[in-house]
């Protein structure tokens, strides 16, 4: 890990992760403990010292161990295919939906209805898994779509449930 001035750079097994913060929090290194103190009590001080502690954590975690995030396709025929380093999806419409990684992240499919998003930057990975997550949100009556893993959906009841005999 190298500090200069607001600039950390981090290395790692994964790879490298380079990062400027606001020149108001101060960034040190003591032996293995990185250590980010503020100037003074002040509402903006404290909300930058928390943001860059958990970005510069984000930053360690994600090139020792790196992130993952794990998205379902729930449907009849919906389905994804990788074709050149893109996500090919075929989630219910007339045509398919084709999804490039983002610098830093890489996908990966198990079988033909599980995607998996790995990087080591923790903001791209979250990012590319939102961007396919939207191309078909989970329906509200069926459950249909594309689904973050353990993500539960509340189906709505239909029309037919509010009636009464």
């Amino acid at each position: 890990m190298e500090i200069d001035g607001s600039t950390v750079m981090v290395k790692g097994s994964k790879g490298t992760l380079t990062q400027t913060f606001n020149s108001d929090i101060s960034i040190s290194k003591e032996g293995d403990v990185i250590k980010v103190t503020r100037p003074t009590d002040n509402r903006d001080h404290r909300a930058l010292h928390g943001l860059t502690g958990a970005l510069v954590a984000n930053m360690v975690i994600g090139v020792s161990e790196g992130y993952r995030r794990t998205l379902e396709l729930v449907g009849a025929g919906y389905r994804a295919q990788e074709s050149d380093g893109n996500l090919v999806l075929q989630v219910g419409y007339s045509h398919t939906v084709e999804i490039t990684p983002l610098p830093q992240t890489a996908l990966s499919l198990e079988g033909n209805n599980r995607i998996h998003v790995d990087g080591i930057n923790k903001q791209a990975v979250g990012e590319l898994a939102a961007r396919i997550r939207r191309v078909r949100r989970p329906n509200a009556y069926t459950g249909k779509g594309i689904r973050f893993a353990g993500e539960v959906i509340r189906l709505k009841p239909g029309k037919s449930a509010g009636r009464k005999a």
